[in-house]
């Protein structure tokens, strides 16, 4: 060896020495974080921590204390494979061009990334549990995931010697211990897959699909034992504000979609409480593995649905495909490290900013396209100011459902802001709340010169880009 490249290697030792212990605080550089996504299927707000008395979930309670409880989120579109679409690409319906449950999840994105997909092609397992696309073959991602386990029949098919009671044809009541269930033995799976993931050094993103409460309502006797029938208070709504409402608005007028009967409206709610609280249980499995491995210090969890539910209002509305408040409105709760925690943020936020959001969070390097903002400012600041409305979307052609093919070109769109939302509709009609004054869309704004103004606004942040 040369003299001169002797002398560079003892210089380089004497360097890495004197590094080593002149400065023996120096931080070591903090390993990624890691993500749990928890989806529930047609969960709208009725849970304790958003306000109802009546719905026992105590485990998405504490979630919620751990992390920000979002008042004001919305999905893009109230049905469940565009709403799902929209949100992991991290672009408009208007963009992705789905809009219904029998159009494929790549047929119009091509070789979009996405959200899962970009955490794996930047280092991370990516695991997925049950529903998280939409079902079915042509609707999975699999270049998104390193593992899979699909959701299959038995979600909505419980097996025979588990069923104790059908209840007109919606309702399955379970002779059965919850870990027996689809849902219970994915919430142990996912622990089973914590387990792993944290004995490894690569970070993961764990995204856990529930299928409660989606109909049929499954659940456990126990959980319908909550919920008698005769408990649930009766919804007393003006008839006449029916008048003032579009009849596009309505898919038991426009589309020839089931109206839910008054008489049967306390069955129905009390089914599908005991499905929520039957979830809230299955949610609590994941969190409990979380606290066992000791994982929140360095992993951000979210807990979200893919739209709302109707459960009766405006004259019989059920499930979703409207763009009323109970259909679009999600609950969406993030705990992020370091962040705050037993929150809630009254800012109008949307599924589309999801995607920006965990790689803000995750610090990767921001993905270009997506269509959304990063919310991971108010979860340090969480009434900061936030200008930004949500829109969300319904194609309506009349005596069609969602599960047959819609038009993408014929949508109703409705923006909210934390005060107001404005809709119109494709035969020209349109609709103004004031959710202040109105909380339950029951006085139709629209023709009201006083708020002429307010349209105006509305209507040009509408048509913006």
């Amino acid at each position: 060896m040369s003299c001169f490249k002797l002398s560079m290697l003892r210089v380089l030792c004497g360097l890495a020495i004197w590094l080593t212990f002149a400065i023996p605080n120096a931080p070591a550089l903090e390993p990624r974080r890691n993500v749990v996504l928890i989806m529930a299927d047609d969960l709208n707000c009725d849970l304790g921590c958003f306000g109802n008395k009546q719905v026992r979930s105590p485990n998405i309670d504490r979630l919620a204390a751990r992390g920000v409880r979002f008042e004001h989120a919305y999905c893009q579109y109230p049905v469940c494979n565009p709403s799902r679409v929209s949100m992991l690409s991290g672009r408009r319906p208007q963009t992705t061009r789905v809009v219904d449950l029998v159009t494929p999840t790549r047929s119009t994105l091509g070789d979009v990334i996405m959200l899962p997909e970009y955490f794996r092609k930047s280092g991370y397992a990516t695991i997925k549990l049950g529903k998280i696309f939409h079902t079915g073959a042509a609707f999975e991602d699999p270049r998104s995931w390193d593992f899979e386990l699909t959701e299959t029949k038995e979600a909505k098919n419980p097996p025979e010697e588990q069923i104790a009671e059908h209840k007109w044809g919606r309702v399955i009541v379970l002779d059965a211990a919850d870990e027996a269930t689809w849902d219970g033995r994915l919430a142990r799976e996912a622990t089973n897959q914590l387990e792993k993931a944290a004995r490894n050094a690569q970070p993961f993103f764990l995204a856990v699909g529930f299928r409660r409460p989606h109909i049929p309502y499954i659940a456990p006797r126990r959980y319908f034992d909550l919920y008698p029938p005769h408990t649930i208070a009766p919804l007393a709504e003006p008839a006449a504000h029916l008048q003032k409402i579009p009849p596009l608005a309505l898919p038991y007028v426009c589309s020839g979609e089931e109206k839910l009967d008054a008489a049967h409206r306390n069955d129905v709610v009390s089914a599908y409480y005991a499905a929520v609280s039957f979830l809230d249980a299955q949610i609590g499995v994941v969190l409990d593995a979380l606290d066992q491995r000791q994982l929140w210090d360095n992993t951000v969890v979210l807990l979200v649905s893919d739209h709302g539910y109707h459960l009766g209002e405006h004259g019989g509305l059920w499930h979703k495909m409207t763009l009323f408040e109970a259909a679009s409105r999600v609950p969406l709760i993030i705990a992020a490290p370091g962040k705050q925690q037993g929150a809630s943020s009254p800012a109008t936020v949307e599924l589309l900013d999801l995607y920006p959001t965990l790689v803000d969070l995750c610090g990767l390097p921001p993905m270009p396209g997506l269509e959304g903002h990063s919310i991971a400012p108010l979860l340090d600041h969480p009434h900061s100011p936030w200008d930004h409305a949500a829109q969300t979307v319904v194609s309506r052609v009349p005596g069609r459902t969602a599960h047959e093919a819609l038009d993408p070109n014929r949508l109703g769109t409705s923006i909210r802001t934390t005060r107001w939302r404005y809709t119109q509709w494709p035969d020209g009609s349109r609709e103004l709340y004031d959710y202040d004054q109105d909380p339950h869309e029951y006085q139709n704004l629209i023709d009201d010169p006083a708020q002429a103004n307010v349209v105006a606004e509305l209507q040009k942040r509408l048509a913006a880009p």
